[in-house]
């Protein structure tokens, strides 16, 4: 068998004319333009018919002169930013509607504002890839001949002033969705207890609102950001593949959360057929481009939406990979879709990876940590507040812990097998002991997981979260206690942890629903 391998880890634009709208006098000028969209010229098939025309000017002056619709008209008449553009697009080609009825449309609500409308009918159409801004000239529109130099200066001003407006609707809705995670962080917890445990898991469980904050907070780039600069977490994915071409050659993989399609592009890298990569979030958006720019979207089919409620467009698949884990493993993990998805689509003989995980604690003596933290409320510029240790010591602290605080050898509370493991069986309690291996006094027990690439591989690959190792993204979960305990080198001691699993869709909060239940409140020595 051969041995795992841990991952390497090292420390002034043009303005652009505005378009015609198809009046006969215009001819001169329309042609100029145009211009701009003759570089990138490519076959486009109209939104009315089954001719294929040239280009995305011709199709726009087809759709025009024959079809009797402006479609630049349409964009200005219902003021539609990028997405209404797209929806819009989509909504023609899925629909087949007549040309006719887009003159007889309401001006709300228009036919096409479902997010449905979001998942493009045609792969890689021409007409998605174009900016609505640049078809209707709104920067250049004032350029155009005869126009006054006094007037076009008036309109980019307004235009730079609408590009702010937006940029701070923007920010606005970021911090929106940042409180929302707070409230939603709280109420979850403060509920846990009356919780339902059906069969599908904290995600699929998620209310509308809360489904909306959650896949929210990962359309924000920086989480994506952290997430693709953890070497340890995406160079164990990208070994993993690489070193194992047999496993994925000719396959058929199916990526759960595909975030920025960084995954997806390995397997096809590492020889998959198809990959099909899906996500909820805006960031998929982000990812059709990255997939385009890579030249791999023979390959990589993306659809947005969760899981558990789109159709994928094949029967089966051979893998299933994810990077769904949560701090402690299943905080805020996606567990829960990749096995939808595993008992849904996954072929007999397939694999989910990776494919086994550890769950592990261990002791943790820092007297400074712990006056830091507890001790503190015991004096608070002269008051008493120790009634606040109450409130404190059920929520551990993600963070990363120093190696040299441990005091004992560490434990395996709970190994999982993906291929294996029930939605019931997340919810889990543990008997464990730890030996202590200093002198001194415990003031923490500290959580962390190891990940392991095993089932059919040549070369197997895993990496570890624990203080031991190079830091992730994920830290280490720390319990503090609510008062030291003295142990002995050489004794062992322990207790029981609980782990109620539920997913909570916040990257800050606290982790109450992991509970120890009288840790260390007793000894038991060996």
């Amino acid at each position: 068998m051969a041995e795992y391998t841990e991952p390497h880890v090292d420390g002034a634009t043009e303005e652009m004319p505005e378009l015609s709208d198809g009046d006969d006098d215009d001819d001169v000028d329309d042609e100029e333009q145009w211009q701009w969209m003759e570089e990138d010229s490519q076959p486009v098939t109209c939104l009315f018919c089954d001719r294929l025309l040239s280009s995305v000017k011709a199709t726009l002056q087809h759709c025009t002169a024959e079809h009797q619709v402006n479609l630049v008209d349409l964009i200005r008449k219902y003021n539609l930013d990028d997405y209404g553009y797209i929806k819009m697009i989509n909504f023609i080609r899925s629909t087949k509607c007549k040309a006719s009825s887009l003159s007889r449309l309401p001006d709300a609500p228009l036919p096409w504002e479902s997010e449905d409308f979001l998942q493009p009918v045609l792969q890689d159409d021409p007409l998605l890839q174009t900016d609505p801004e640049e078809l209707c000239g709104s920067e250049g529109s004032c350029l155009a001949s005869g126009a006054d130099p006094h007037n076009a200066l008036v309109h980019r001003a307004q235009a730079a002033e609408e590009r702010a407006r937006s940029s701070e609707e923007a920010l606005a809705r970021a911090m929106d969705d940042l409180h929302k995670l707070k409230v939603l962080a709280q109420g979850l917890v403060l509920n846990a207890e009356t919780s339902r445990s059906g069969t599908l898991g904290g995600v699929a469980e998620l209310r509308e609102d809360e489904d909306e904050a959650y896949f929210s907070s990962y359309g924000h780039y920086s989480i994506h950001e952290e997430m693709l600069k953890d070497k340890v977490r995406t160079e164990s994915y990208r070994d993993f593949m690489y070193s194992n071409p047999e496993v994925f050659r000719d396959k058929v993989v199916l990526d759960v959360g595909c975030g920025t399609g960084i995954l997806s592009m390995f397997a096809a890298q590492a020889g998959a057929k198809k990959v099909i990569a899906v996500d909820q979030s805006e960031i998929i958006y982000q990812a059709m481009d990255i997939v385009r720019s890579n030249q791999l979207e023979d390959k990589i089919t993306l659809i947005k939406g969760r899981i558990e409620d789109i159709k994928l467009p094949v029967e089966k698949v051979d893998i299933i990979i994810s990077e769904w884990m949560g701090y402690f493993l299943l905080f805020e993990s996606m567990l829960d879709s990749v096995l939808y998805a595993r008992d849904l689509y996954l072929a007999d003989g397939g694999s989910v990876y990776p494919d086994l995980c550890n769950i592990s604690l261990a002791a943790v003596g820092d007297v400074q940590k712990h006056q830091d933290r507890i001790a503190f409320w015991d004096d608070v510029y002269g008051f008493n507040m120790a009634c606040m240790k109450k409130a404190v010591v059920p929520e551990a602290v993600v963070e990363v812990l120093k190696a040299d605080t441990l005091i004992s050898e560490p434990t395996v509370i709970q190994t999982i097998d993906c291929n294996r493991v029930c939605l019931s069986e997340l919810e889990f309690s543990s008997d464990f002991h730890l030996k202590i291996t200093n002198t001194t006094d415990c003031t923490a027990i500290v959580g962390y997981f190891d990940i392991f690439f095993d089932k059919g591989c040549s070369n197997k690959v895993m990496f570890s979260t624990g203080p031991q190792v190079t830091k992730t993204h994920w830290k280490q979960t720390v319990f503090l206690l609510e008062k030291p305990v003295s142990v002995q080198a050489g004794e062992s001691t322990g207790n029981t942890l609980r782990v109620q699993h539920l997913v909570i869709p916040s990257t800050q909060f606290s982790l109450v629903l992991f509970t120890l239940i009288y840790i260390f409140y007793r000894q038991v020595c060996i």
